[in-house]
């Protein structure tokens, strides 16, 4: 057998060509806890793939972006099979990302109760035991289809009679098999963490903590986030389209201008409900804070915000935290050595609630602004006072923390939560990441925009998501209202953008495999042009045609 030379953790190593990552792995275990997966030349693979060549090889584990996915997905399909071998006929519906796992809704014969789940939990744990291994078998379209129709996933069927498939890879670790998504462990004995918790009208399957895998966290209930999620699945619901062969169908059909105008009346219906709840409250609320994750569409829905708030006969007033950053000599330091300037600590939070109460006692204040040149504030400052029909708003990622305003009374303030929180699946058993479809967003803006490739894009994203998760998680659920930016069609008109420039990622590229993981994602939808998505619409701010100034 040809002997080969692989390069790992800046090692060169011998091996025999045709050896498996994993009997790599065992001869020389990889540092930075147990591998789920490999990066073969930058591409994410199974640890059971055969080596042929010599390559770059990264051991990928849990906790990174790439190995938690894989460690859920092979999870899910555990899930799947238990309930698959008690209850045959039941059909399990993914839904959102909540407190640390993903929820799901069992539809049978019989209520879901607490001894059916500790039933299909123990089945997991049995799974886990036996050690199965994952199988993959590879279909042509047509036998792909024909099986799925027998099994009566119709959402399947869906999306391989809308999509452009040669042959389609299953997978499964039992009776239950699924189109495969993506890298999974080679067997069920490495899915050792988890637990079922019931959970509104179905359940979560939980995971253990990105930064401490042998531990799952307490449970910490999201009832403002779910609410949100359930009204988005509402919206779906009316729309009739609920994952991506649905909405496929309706691109082919011609349906989808009806759908986009649809889907941008609910966004219009919600944001005038949202000043609405202003107006009702205009004699106590003078304050509004706006926060939300990176590329959630925070600038436009302001801006929408604002129109309704003077429809209502409101006089909005906006003010950024970018003004009250400290000196860049100031600014605390971050885990590598870099300025944070996404901290708390990186904004005069005490000269920000002095100036909020002087504001909201009819006082005028001198409002600093911020030299970014220099990292200094400017001499210059820009007076600033309410008028009685004034409502000062204010956007950043720090709006929902109770600390950044703590000298303003809660029922002076009103804080709005805005995040893209996608509620279409790709089928029943397959979500779509929430974090994705932002991330496309970002893609497209900074290559438009901006002068960034997407390859820089993807490369700052995991610090992008690292300040969400320090910053503005933790105080999603101090919001009084959470408006979901997510179009449910915005997927088919990204594609139109995000496909060439992801295009553009060199092979050898760090950002390489996470650029092919997307394009596959993006490749499930019919493409749909951008003539018909309004000039006022959210997706406007990444695309370009808003008949808004940035």
């Amino acid at each position: 057998m040809t002997q080969i030379e692989i390069t790992m953790e800046g090692q060169r190593l011998p091996l025999k060509a045709g050896e498996r990552i994993s009997e790599l792995f065992k001869r020389y275990p990889p540092r930075g806890g147990r591998p789920l997966a490999a990066k073969l030349n930058q591409q994410l693979v199974s640890l059971d793939t055969p080596i042929q060549h010599a390559c770059h090889l990264t051991p990928v584990a849990y906790g990174q972006r790439e190995g938690t996915a894989v460690y859920r997905r092979s999870a899910c399909l555990i899930l799947f099979e238990a309930i698959k071998e008690l209850h045959p006929a039941a059909r399990i519906i993914v839904g959102q990302s909540l407190a640390g796992g993903y929820h799901f809704e069992l539809v049978c014969e019989t209520p879901q109760t607490e001894d059916c789940l500790r039933e299909v939990e123990t089945r997991m744990r049995q799974i886990v035991a036996e050690n199965r291994p994952f199988q993959r078998s590879t279909l042509t379209s047509a036998e792909a289809k024909e099986y799925f129709q027998a099994e009566g996933y119709e959402d399947k069927v869906k999306l391989l009679t809308t999509t452009r498939w040669i042959e389609v890879k299953l997978v499964g670790c039992g009776v239950f098999k699924d189109i495969q998504q993506g890298p999974v462990v080679p067997s069920t004995g490495l899915i050792d963490r988890f637990e079922l918790v019931a959970y509104a009208s179905g359940f979560i399957l939980r995971f253990p903590s990105t930064t401490e895998p042998d531990t799952i966290p307490p449970f910490l209930p999201e009832p403002h986030l779910f609410q949100i999620y359930r009204e988005t699945k509402d919206w779906n619901r009316i729309l009739g389209v609920t994952n991506v062969g649905e909405l496929n169908g309706g691109c082919l059909s011609g349906e989808i201008d009806e759908l986009i105008k649809i889907a941008e009346g609910f966004h219009e219906k919600k944001i005038a409900e949202i000043a609405d709840v202003v107006a009702a409250r205009k004699d106590r609320v003078r304050l509004v804070l706006i926060a939300g994750p990176s590329s959630s569409g925070k600038t436009t829905f302001s801006k929408r915000l604002m129109i309704q708030m003077r429809v209502n006969g409101l006089r909005p007033i906006t003010l950024s935290t970018d003004n009250y950053f400290v000196g860049r000599d100031e600014t605390p330091l971050d885990e590598f050595g870099k300025p944070d300037f996404e901290c708390l600590e990186a904004v005069d939070v005490a000269l920000f609630n002095q100036h909020m109460e002087q504001l909201l006692a009819g006082e005028t204040v001198e409002v600093p602004t911020y030299d970014f040149f220099s990292g200094t504030r400017a001499r210059k400052t820009e007076s600033l006072k309410l008028g009685p029909n004034d409502i000062l708003m204010v956007e950043g990622i720090h709006g929902l923390n109770p600390a950044l305003t703590a000298a303003v009374d809660a029922d002076r303030k009103l804080k709005i939560y805005i995040s893209a929180l996608t509620q279409l699946s790709l089928d029943d058993h397959n979500r779509i990441m929430t974090t994705d479809v932002r991330l496309i967003r970002r893609i497209v803006r900074d290559r438009k925009y901006r002068g960034h490739s997407a390859s820089r894009t993807i490369a700052m994203w995991g610090s992008v998501l690292r300040g969400e998760q320090r910053n503005i998680y933790p105080f999603q659920e101090e919001a009084d209202v959470l408006f979901n930016s997510t179009l449910i069609y915005e997927p088919a008109v990204l594609r139109m953008y995000a496909e060439r420039f992801l295009l553009e990622v060199p092979n050898d590229d760090e950002s390489f495999g996470e650029a092919y993981r997307l394009l596959n994602f993006l490749r499930m939808f019919v493409p749909v042009f951008s003539d018909e998505v309004p000039h006022t619409s959210i997706l406007r701010e990444f695309i370009g045609g808003s008949s808004f100034d940035y």
